[in-house]
């Protein structure tokens, strides 16, 4: 009876050592994953606001996790950041509070943000969008869209976070590779907002 206890006590020991070794290899592979990410997409940008460089946004139609439709018909007139992101890569949590306070703050004012949720799952966007209060429309990353923006970067999207600044006029002014942080995404937005008031 010693003896049984002790061979299963043993193997219960056992096993959980096991479990215990795969979750670290996992949280190693989690770690290098996202630095190599990190490390692809702290570069500088890849496109400089130029009007006379600037191209037409490509036409688009999704819809976002709550069921609504967005497209770039109904954002005529809006300036847009569209932000490829994923809720596994560490650059893209770290910028999402600065684009969520900043979509609460410049919402009304004529602009906004568009998730683009990429290799992901319904399930666990909906619960990172829920955990993260994010405010702005977010979709599930399809073939129209990636090929769409991706011919704004050469050889495609490879790295993200990848955004597309999108001006009212409907053109794309900068393509912006890896996480900025607040200030940044504030200047882009702030540029835009008054390039529309002053046309206007």
């Amino acid at each position: 009876m010693v003896k049984a206890f002790c061979d299963d006590a043993f193997l219960l020991n056992m096993n959980r050592l096991i479990t215990m070794m795969k979750m670290a290899r996992c949280s190693v592979r989690v770690v290098l994953l996202g630095c190599f990410f990190w490390a692809a997409m702290t570069g500088p940008l890849s496109a400089a606001p130029a009007s006379d460089a600037s191209q037409p946004a490509p036409a688009f139609t999704v819809v976002t996790i709550d069921g609504k439709t967005v497209s770039s018909a109904n954002l005529t007139g809006t300036s847009y950041i569209i932000n490829f992101f994923a809720s596994w890569c560490p650059p893209c949590r770290s910028e999402i509070p600065d684009m969520v306070a900043l979509q609460n703050q410049y919402g009304r004012k004529g602009f906004t943000f568009i998730g683009v949720a990429v290799n992901e799952t319904e399930p666990t966007i909906k619960a990172f969008i829920n955990k993260n209060q994010i405010t702005y429309p977010v979709v599930m990353a399809n073939e129209q869209i990636v090929n769409a923006f991706g011919r704004y970067v050469n050889g495609g999207i490879r790295a993200i976070p990848t955004s597309f600044v999108v001006n009212s006029s409907g053109r794309v002014t900068q393509v912006v590779t890896g996480a900025r942080n607040k200030e940044v995404f504030e200047k882009i937005i702030l540029d835009n907002v008054r390039k529309h008031k002053a046309s206007k």
